[in-house]
């Protein structure tokens, strides 16, 4: 039996892994995209859970920067980035459940297909923003476009970059809020965690009627904390596979992969991100894998593991995670 067989995704969901319909979600049919997620904007499709869905998404910059002349500050309207596919409605869900997102693949869009990398005036780690305001004058700003393909990312002559792509914001619809597409949090949004890519399962909370999945913001590759503000931004035909778990309640997106469970939290400051994450591991593992919390507690600060999503968001995002060999030790 594949791991994939065991997930949670397979054995609670209401498809239990098996695919049924597909659906093409391409640009045409998308019509327009979206930068804020919430609870107004108009359903683009209806899907049934087990429903696979193959999505074309568009790069961060909306494809208007198109050559290394081209400088974000004149080519960019903040805070118009980041556009979202989606509204994806899904049938039966509803407040308490869980939508599970696993992602099969991701491939380059396009002829020739680029990515891109910027350095954007009052945005990144190493430089002052409006949330971190200093007296420092910006860092140069510079546009970096990158060939690349399913082998690997080619940053210059002398760098090759393994092409390891994943998924930066996935998420669905607040309750009441609508929120920029630049913004994680409970609902998922921006986080920029990279093993969010093909071969995971992300499982977000239902807040509203149908759920709402909004998708989008591809990346060919990006470090832990993508510290310059942007990953190696780029087009994609994304396939994801959706199912429905009801009756599942959690307040932080998950993340399930063939070796780890994962909690994920989105807080300034970063401490307070890390400690979401960790505090919604430790109750996962004692409600569902019959750890006592405190055994819990102690046990993940000799083997948790830590995932910086990104450190350059509005919200700061961190995942923490266990390896699954030691939640089937438990007594």
């Amino acid at each position: 039996m594949t791991w994939l067989e065991q997930s949670i995704m397979y054995t609670r969901g209401v498809a239990r892994g098996k695919v049924r319909e597909t659906h093409e979600l391409n640009e045409s049919r998308q019509g327009e995209f979206h930068y804020t997620i919430g609870p107004y904007s108009t359903p683009v499709m209806n899907i049934a859970p087990g429903d696979r869905v193959v999505v074309q998404t568009r790069d961060a910059f909306d494809g208007k920067i198109v050559t290394e002349q081209d400088l974000p500050s004149q080519k960019l309207r903040v805070p118009f980035l980041n556009p979202q596919n989606g509204p994806i409605m899904i049938e039966g869900a509803e407040k308490g459940d869980v939508v599970a997102v696993y992602i099969e693949s991701m491939l380059p869009r396009g002829d020739n297909p680029r990515g891109t990398c910027c350095l954007i005036p009052h945005f990144g780690a190493l430089t002052g923003t409006q949330y971190t305001a200093t007296l420092n004058e910006p860092l140069p700003e510079i546009t970096r476009k990158i060939d690349l393909d399913e082998e690997g990312v080619y940053w210059s002559k002398r760098v090759t970059l393994p092409y390891k792509p994943h998924i930066g914001t996935l998420s669905l619809s607040p309750e009441i809020d609508s929120i920029n597409s630049l913004t994680p949090d409970n609902h998922g949004g921006n986080m920029d965690v990279p093993d969010m890519g093909p071969g995971s399962i992300t499982y977000l909370p239902v807040r509203s009627a149908g759920a709402r999945l909004f998708i989008g913001d591809a990346h060919a590759c990006q470090g832990d904390g993508e510290v310059c503000g942007t990953a190696v931004e780029y087009s994609s035909t994304t396939t994801i596979h959706v199912d429905l778990i009801k009756g599942w309640n959690i307040d932080w997106p998950r993340l399930e992969t063939d070796e780890l469970l994962m909690a994920i939290g989105s807080a300034r400051p970063l401490e307070d991100a890390t400690r979401i994450a960790y505090h919604e591991l430790v109750l996962w593992m004692e409600k569902e894998f019959g750890f006592d919390r405190w055994d819990a507690y102690m046990m993940l600060s000799q083997c948790g593991k830590v995932r910086l999503g990104n450190f350059v968001d509005p919200k700061y995002t961190v995942g923490a995670a266990i390896s699954k060999k030691y939640l089937a030790m438990a007594d």
